[in-house]
């Protein structure tokens, strides 16, 4: 497999209305993936961000650039919304706990459909971008770990367990489809087996 093309805004710094175009792409192409599917073509992300094919082609050279930019930018801000809830420290680690793996489950049925048109290319996420997944599994050990001592989650999961269960149930919600009572449903049972027994519970 092949690495995606490299994007110019990561060699060389980018004029103030260079970026706002490329800002201006990304968010129009995360709204018509999302809407339309991975397959959409580069021709509707320009007329959604209102600029020219060229403009789009200059900051991504091809379909796989534009499609690895947008799932690290939701990445990134996935990651940054992880730590701010971490930092929120909330009164309630229980209700933190199971918001965040909530959104992670989302987060995720989105990301493999990303992951999964790049394979399909032969193309890999480079492997400096892992350290978004560090960031992501060092707050999820925390929030984890809170939820724990405030008796809200069983204690004997740690987060290399709870990661491979959040995958199972990210595809089982994928699985799912429209069927938002399912997918709810899922979210259920898996909450429901993380949470303590009654003789555990403080």
């Amino acid at each position: 497999m092949t690495p995606a093309a490299a994007d110019p805004a990561d060699s060389k710094p980018l004029r103030a209305d260079a970026r706002r175009n490329r800002a201006r792409v990304l968010e129009a192409a995360e709204s018509v993936f999302a809407a339309k599917g991975t397959g959409a073509p580069t021709e509707e992300v320009a007329r959604a961000a209102g600029v020219g094919i060229g403009t789009v082609f200059r900051h991504f050279p091809t379909k796989e650039a534009l499609l690895e930019a947008v799932l690290v930018a939701r990445l990134q801000r996935f990651a940054d919304e992880a730590e701010a809830v971490v930092a929120a420290d909330s009164d309630d680690p229980g209700g933190a706990f199971f918001a965040f793996l909530t959104s992670w489950i989302e987060m995720s049925s989105a990301k493999n459909a990303y992951f999964e048109a790049l394979a399909a290319a032969g193309v890999t996420l480079p492997v400096a971008k892992s350290g978004i997944g560090a960031r992501l599994v060092e707050a999820l050990g925390v929030l984890l770990s809170r939820a724990q001592d405030a008796g809200a989650v069983r204690k004997d999961l740690v987060a290399g367990e709870l990661i491979t269960v959040i995958i199972g149930v990210a595809r089982a919600a994928e699985y799912a489809g429209p069927d938002a009572r399912l997918r709810d449903r899922v979210v259920e049972i898996l909450f429901d087996g993380l949470r303590p027994s009654t003789g555990e519970r403080r």
